[in-house]
């Protein structure tokens, strides 16, 4: 047999952490279906269980499944098409969830938009996706009211926080909101959610066309490889796929059980892994419009859900809340930790936490990016390393390769994650240049997700997650992973929370400044010099930050996490005033 025989007929190694999968659970087939379809089933085989809680309003599968289906109508007689694309722009609440499924039926795109965006975010998000219809809270009439007629919207539907309010909290609610909001004017195009469907409602039989999972289903916004918005388009079949990979991760979650879906649903982590996942799999999500950091000890109480996923700052809201001491979380099976780095610091706080109030699970972590609908790799159960972001799901591949020359890295070597998956985004809508960016063919011959974060893979397959690839700092030739130097500061006793953001240096480049959150009890003018010498025992020379700056509490983004443009703005001196 001659060396060209032996390779070809040679099997390929296998990945590290195929030793975690079965043969089948590798080669995972998602099935020619839509996210509609998948929740249907649901309702075949669950009818009586719940599908979603709000408020106290319990919501069956069976009366959610007829209510999807009288919207779809309804949606179908405003004129609403396969292939249209209708803007979202809504909080956690039913709302949500009837017109997603009901817009899906249609073959339909929703387009999920932050509540909070200003005026200028909307217009683009309107105009750049020509839609005609626009679901949004009545409250927020004030943020369309000067833009609405320069973009194509036929109708504007206003939902309420009280649709789905039991009776009397229903009353309270409308009577308290009572002159806090400017109404909108009484116009042909503004509906409200049951005007819009007494409008349009109809008992004559529509025939809904027939799309499978390679059909798009909703638009979710990044900043793409640039930083400025873009539209990402994902299709039926990453939703579904996602469905059966936590199914797969997520061996101890059964069809009953409850998640509280805090994260919201306009980030792919919020409407994927909270509200489609549970319905897909005959769970039920909590409906959370507004975390209350305050409340958080009630809702645990009353709701003892079986799964939590957010980011850092939430269990550092739920650790901070001195109520929380006597809680019962036995039923917790899975505490889940994604969008950003988890400090060391805070993992062992929570874990020692869990143990103490009866949690068989342990805090984990998951990575993913919006471009490939959130999930990438996952951690759970015995399938877990302190510090790892996990393993890849089934059916996903994760490489690290040199930014420059895109070859493969060496296990341990810290680089750009890349992933290969058999449902990440079909691209970024009308932008073929960036889509081209973000996507690449490789020299296997398959196209890889170029993510734009920085991390390693151990020798075992799970993979460490170190930060954007635009956060990495350059300092006279050396690379500085922010992620690193925050790890080593914050384990100093007097540090609660610790950013390093990159700043110019006039011959350097770029040095790191490291902005400092102390605990209770110290003062910055007697810690600082004690924190410098702490870093020079524990980092290279290169990797010391230039400065040392204290602030009572760090900026944040809309979606909970440190907002690290508004740290490399702050010029203000070494301590808040």
């Amino acid at each position: 047999m001659n060396l060209f025989t032996f390779l070809r007929r040679r099997k390929p190694i296998p990945e590290p952490w195929a030793k975690y999968y079965t043969k089948d659970e590798l080669n995972i087939k998602i099935p020619d279906i839509s996210m509609y379809d998948q929740v249907k089933k649901s309702s075949y085989l669950y009818p009586d269980y719940t599908a979603y809680e709000y408020m106290g309003y319990k919501c069956t599968y069976k009366d959610f499944i007829q209510e999807i289906n009288e919207y779809a109508k309804v949606f179908t007689k405003a004129g609403v098409k396969h292939g249209d694309i209708i803007t979202i722009m809504l909080p956690n609440v039913p709302n949500v969830l009837v017109s997603l499924y009901a817009l899906n039926k249609i073959g339909a795109i929703a387009n999920m938009v932050h509540p909070l965006s200003s005026e200028e975010e909307i217009l683009f998000s309107l105009t750049s996706t020509k839609s005609k219809h626009l679901i949004m809270l009545n409250t927020f009439y004030t943020k369309i009211e000067n833009i609405i007629d320069k973009t194509d919207v036929k109708e504007v539907i206003f939902a309420s926080a009280s649709d789905y309010m039991p009776f009397f909290l229903k009353v309270g609610y409308n009577l308290s909101q009572i002159g806090k909001y400017k109404k909108h004017p009484k116009k042909d195009k503004y509906l409200s959610w049951k005007g819009f469907y007494k409008k349009y409602y109809s008992t004559e039989y529509i025939k809904f066309p027939k799309f499978g999972k390679d059909t798009p289903a909703v638009i979710i916004h990044s900043g793409g490889t640039s930083g400025t918005p873009k539209n990402v388009v994902i299709q039926n079949r990453a939703f579904i796929l996602g469905a059966l990979q936590e199914k797969i991760s997520m061996k101890n979650l059964h069809a009953g059980d409850c998640c509280l879906a805090i994260m919201p649903n306009f980030h792919g982590f919020g409407l994927s892994v909270l509200m489609h996942t549970p319905l897909a799999l005959g769970c039920y999500s909590i409906l959370i419009p507004q975390f209350d950091a305050k409340k958080f000890d009630i809702m645990f109480h009353k709701k003892n859900p079986s799964c939590v996923l957010g980011v850092p700052t939430l269990y550092e809201a739920l650790m901070s809340n001195n109520n929380v001491k006597n809680l019962d979380l036995s039923n917790l099976k899975y505490i889940v930790s994604g969008g950003d780095i988890l400090p060391k610091s805070l993992e062992n706080k929570m874990n020692e936490y869990l143990k103490e109030h009866n949690s068989p699970g342990k805090i984990t972590q998951g990575y993913g990016l919006s471009e490939a609908l959130a999930a990438v790799c996952l951690a759970c159960d015995d399938v877990n390393k302190s510090g790892s972001v996990g393993i890849p799901l089934a059916g996903n591949q994760v490489k690290i390769i040199d930014p420059a020359t895109r070859e493969t890295l060496k296990y341990g070597d810290v680089g750009e994650i890349c992933v290969h998956s058999k449902a990440f985004m079909q691209g970024y809508l009308n932008d073929e240049s960036e889509t081209n960016t973000a996507l690449q063919v490789h020299k296997d011959g398959h196209v890889w997700l170029h993510t734009g974060d920085l991390g390693y893979m151990d020798e075992d397959g799970f993979v460490f997650y170190k930060g954007r690839l635009k956060r990495m700092i350059v300092s006279s030739g050396y690379n500085v992973y922010p992620s690193h130097v925050e790890e080593v500061i914050e384990s100093h006793p007097a540090v609660l929370q610790c950013t390093v953001v990159g700043v110019p240096h006039p011959y350097k480049q770029e040095v790191p400044k490291a902005f400092i959150v102390l605990k209770e009890g110290y003062m910055a003018m007697f810690v600082k010099d004690d924190i410098k010498a702490y870093c020079k025992k524990k980092l290279s020379k290169y990797m010391i930050p230039a400065e040392f700056v204290f602030r009572k509490r760090l900026p944040k983004t809309k979606l909970g996490k440190v907002d690290f443009k508004t740290l490399q703005k702050d010029t203000r001196g070494d301590y808040d005033e």
